[in-house]
């Protein structure tokens, strides 16, 4: 009956140990370069092509014009990552804006711009 109670300590104790850690699981799935389009913008559709990298364990990058009319990278401000989905937000023209993307495969994302406003999908450069 000792060992018993002995074990159920320890497998007790395991549980709320493991239960408090401070370990964060990340998805580094979304890490790298990928090139966003953004479809019926009122300037037409824009591409964007960004690099996302982890820092200090949070994830960053900046948004850059690939053909050249910007030629001013848009500083990513946040980036939430919530399994197989991720919302990237960033200043342009004086607003925040939010992109939310989701995995569909290994390489494409889909999701939208301004919750919905504008259709968005992003595929992954590989180099």
């Amino acid at each position: 009956m000792k060992r018993t109670c002995i074990a159920f300590v320890f497998l007790f104790l395991g549980f709320a140990i493991n239960g408090f850690s401070q370990t964060a699981a990340t998805n580094d799935f979304f890490l790298g370069k990928w090139e966003v389009l953004v479809v019926g913008t009122p300037d037409g559709d824009s591409k964007l092509v960004t690099e996302l990298t982890r820092k200090d364990g949070k994830m960053t990058g900046e948004l850059k014009d690939p053909t050249g009319k910007n030629p001013n990278a848009l500083p990513i401000s946040n980036i939430m990552e919530e399994g197989n989905k991720m919302t990237i937000f960033f200043e342009a023209q004086g607003t925040e804006v939010s992109l939310d993307l989701a995995k569909v495969d290994d390489d494409h994302l889909k999701g939208s711009v301004m919750n919905g406003m504008f259709d968005a999908t992003a595929v992954r450069i590989k180099e």
